[in-house]
């Protein structure tokens, strides 16, 4: 008797393992806040709802590439993988490329087990702010800053005024207080995987087998190999990214005509030097 699934393409024969791939690359941030190219559950919300959908899948897989940022963007996309793992009783396994740090790491340890590659870097789990101080440079130039506010602390840490230390002390709690709950997200997803006493969570990173042996990762390997050692070479990955803003989202919202005739986002053009600012805090 002749096999008719012999003639169907791979992923229809119903007897080849499926993983769905999510690719999560680039800065967190609030929706449109960042630009093209960042990561909100906003953003990402679809191609999650998509990779989980899919039948028979055996586990979904997550391909991270991010140097954290917003806390509350990580948490949401972090929540979600949960929800949905949970609800689709699936396995989750994140799959670290270059970099999974601060708020990126928050994303893997939505993952059951993570895999990073040797030259990867993983951790960072602390919480950062920054600035600058322009309020010598404008008494130099004679420019008075004025600001008027019903609420005598509705203006804090302004770039343009002298550094108050109240407003210092307050900025430290609200950072202690997010950092505790990273901590607390950690441990609870890694449990007694994390070799304490190793400044785990004084925000330093590692590269890969060193964040294994300290429990931030599971083992070294790529998620090609790691999904064929797992599921055999035949394993049917699919990829699935988030969408990303076309020619008809510029026209609509704006920008300016550059030299070439093409159109210059100044919003994404901010974003794009806020992105790199922050992949090159880790010499990426």
């Amino acid at each position: 008797m002749i096999d008719l699934r012999s003639w169907l393409p791979r992923r229809l024969r119903g007897d080849t393992p499926v993983v769905p791939l999510v690719r999560l690359s680039g800065a967190i941030g609030m929706p449109s806040a960042m630009g093209r190219g960042s990561l909100s559950l906003a953003a990402v919300d679809g191609a999650l709802k998509r990779a989980f959908s899919v039948k028979g899948a055996k586990a979904v897989a997550l391909a991270l590439n991010s140097p954290g940022g917003s806390p509350v963007q990580s948490h949401l996309i972090f929540r979600r993988i949960r929800q949905l793992a949970e609800e689709k009783k699936l396995p989750v396994i994140a799959y670290v490329e270059d970099i999974a740090a601060s708020g990126g790491y928050m994303l893997a340890c939505a993952a059951d087990e993570i895999v990073a590659d040797r030259s990867s870097i993983v951790g960072s789990i602390g919480v950062v702010s920054a600035t600058f101080g322009l309020d010598k440079a404008i008494a130099r130039l004679g420019i008075d800053r004025r600001v008027y506010t019903a609420g005598t602390r509705k203006v804090t840490l302004d770039p343009f005024q002298p550094e108050n230390g109240d407003d210092v002390e307050h900025l430290k709690t609200l950072q202690r207080d997010i950092h505790a709950f990273f901590i607390e997200l950690v441990k609870g997803r890694r449990g007694d995987r994390l070799k304490e006493g190793e400044d785990l969570f004084s925000g330093l990173y590692w590269a890969g087998d060193r964040a294994v042996a300290l429990g931030l990762a599971d083992r070294v390997g790529t998620w090609h190999d790691d999904l064929a050692a797992r599921y055999g070479d035949k394993v049917d990955i699919r990829v699935f990214e988030p969408g990303r803003a076309g020619f008809l989202r510029r026209r609509l919202f704006g920008g300016a005509a550059d030299a070439a005739g093409g159109l210059v986002d100044f919003d994404d053009a901010l974003a794009s030097i806020e992105r790199r600012a922050m992949f090159s805090r880790y010499g990426l």
